[in-house]
């Protein structure tokens, strides 16, 4: 079978626009692949749950009939120990649930802003 001159740098140019295409398109197109976007719906939706907990930790925390007790120990923390000394008062503990969530709680103190 002939095939014609112009065929063959037609299919090598076709080939190597298709790599240019898919490079480009990841690295700066902005496409993902599906766990890649998996990972990252599932990340934002892990953070609209902290935001809408927030409010619940809030309350919780105004309403402590200790609060002040709680508080003081936890300004009385080093700033790296205020997140554990918040879930320790178990104000980060949502109800509903047994243990505190390190996420709310670190959401809760930077919204009290000790």
């Amino acid at each position: 079978m002939n095939m014609p001159e112009w065929l063959k740098p037609g299919i090598y140019g076709a080939l190597i626009g298709a790599v240019f295409v898919g490079v480009v398109g990841f690295t700066w197109g902005g496409w993902v692949t599906g766990g890649t976007a998996n990972d990252r719906a599932m990340a934002m939706s892990r953070d609209d749950v902290v935001a809408s907990m927030v409010p619940v930790c809030l309350d919780m925390a105004r309403s402590d009939p200790s609060r002040t007790d709680k508080l003081a120990t936890i300004r009385a923390a080093s700033s790296y120990q205020r997140r554990d000394a918040f879930m320790d008062a178990g104000l980060a503990t949502m109800p509903g649930t047994d243990a505190p969530d390190r996420d709310i709680a670190q959401a809760c103190l930077a919204a009290l802003e000790l």
